[in-house]
């Protein structure tokens, strides 16, 4: 539930289709006399094989390989046919055209929360390199939650050929499961035998930890995410390391939820601690806690120094902007889709071997960087 409404945790993103490419049986020759016609929601009968071979002037035999298998017909009457689908605004069953395969040219994403903004250019990624390979994206949500999670799996694996875990809340084993079943790709997680993309944040947090002690503070704060988060643990380790490193003090504070209003409630900690900068789990933390302290009278950056994490959309929109740590939210969607179909591409291309099989699963790394912003800076003296 979130506030008060039960939440819904699958999202499909795919269009709806008709006219499955099949191969039909009636000898060469013959008149193309086709099934009882489906209808669109305007009332138009949906275009199939037989309106596109009665167009183009060939058998629906041949329009089948045209479209199921190109380079199967010369290049001339392929042409014809790509045309008249063209012309009749023809589009593949992707579901039907999985009958006789056990591919449907989808693959899914679930996003641990899809108003955080960390998601959307994830989400993109995905899509971007979906599109480009001729694949659908379904994606769902799991509303922080380990269990949701987990049945949106478990259902979206019925039908789609792969799938890919952003963030995700449920353990290790149960993730190593769905990818017995299927081909899976983790994004800001490690999972043992699962390929994963992952930012590498040491890179990022020790940029900003040597910034933050080049400008007189001595005693570091850091926010920490959901308690299940695989990302939030290892951020909060490369805080530590950082400071030690720096000679800075660290402490560590609990968010009830990784989102402006979290950041809010988290505001009297970070007060109490007396740490005079703070980095954030997320840049929705970040944001909710400054506008906080703002509203308590307390001047950023000259009384405390804020840093975010992920530089999301808006986190410029600050006054003052944020400075955060930004991860290649893009490149981390992007990249584990390419990693999902080139899995799915092998497993054609090996017939039975099992996905991996003999090899180590592929960690993809990127790197996070500083993004130096008006949030952070020199620590005036008190008074």
């Amino acid at each position: 539930m979130r506030d008060g409404l039960a939440t819904v945790p699958l999202f499909v993103a795919v269009p709806h289709y008709d006219g499955a490419v099949t191969e039909p049986k009636e000898p060469e020759g013959a008149a193309p006399a086709g099934p009882v016609k489906k209808h669109a929601r305007d009332g138009k009968p949906n275009a199939t094989i037989y309106d596109i071979a009665k167009v183009a002037g060939v058998n629906p035999s041949t329009v089948s390989r045209a479209l199921s298998k190109p380079g199967r017909v010369s290049a001339k009457t392929q042409k014809l046919i790509e045309d008249a689908a063209a012309e009749l605004n023809y589009q593949v069953n992707p579901f039907a055209r999985a009958l006789p395969t056990g591919r449907t040219s989808t693959f899914g994403l679930i996003v641990a929360d899809i108003t955080n903004p960390t998601f959307f250019d994830i989400i993109r990624g995905a899509e971007t390199t979906a599109t480009a390979r001729d694949y659908t994206l379904v994606l769902a949500e799991s509303a922080e939650s380990a269990a949701t999670e987990l049945t949106a799996a478990r259902r979206m694996m019925a039908t789609v050929d792969g799938l890919i875990l952003a963030s995700p809340r449920m353990d290790d084993d149960n993730i190593r499961a769905l990818a017995r079943d299927k081909p899976v790709v983790v994004i800001n997680r490690e999972v043992d035998g699962v390929p994963c993309v992952v930012p590498d944040v040491n890179k990022g947090i020790s940029e900003a930890v040597r910034s933050l002690a080049a400008n007189g503070h001595q005693k570091v704060a850091f926010v920490a995410g959901p308690p299940q988060s695989w990302m939030s643990a290892r951020r909060w380790e490369g805080v530590q390391a950082a400071c030690e490193w720096s000679r800075l003090e660290a402490v560590r504070l609990e968010s009830s939820k990784p989102t402006v209003d979290g950041g809010r409630q988290v505001a009297r900690d970070v007060r109490a601690s007396g740490a005079t900068a703070v980095l954030t789990y997320n840049d929705l933390l970040a944001i909710g806690l400054m506008q906080e302290l703002q509203a308590a009278g307390v001047v950023v950056p000259d009384q405390i120094s804020i840093v975010g994490f992920d530089d999301i959309f808006g986190a410029d929109f600050t006054t003052p902007p944020l400075t955060t740590v930004r991860s290649p939210l893009g490149e981390c969607g992007s990249g584990a889709a390419a990693l999902l179909l080139d899995l799915l591409h092998r497993d054609l291309s090996h017939g039975d071997l099992p996905l991996g099989a003999g090899e180590p699963a592929a960690i993809l790394r990127v790197e996070t960087e500083l993004v130096l912003r008006g949030s952070s800076g020199r620590l005036l003296p008190a008074g």
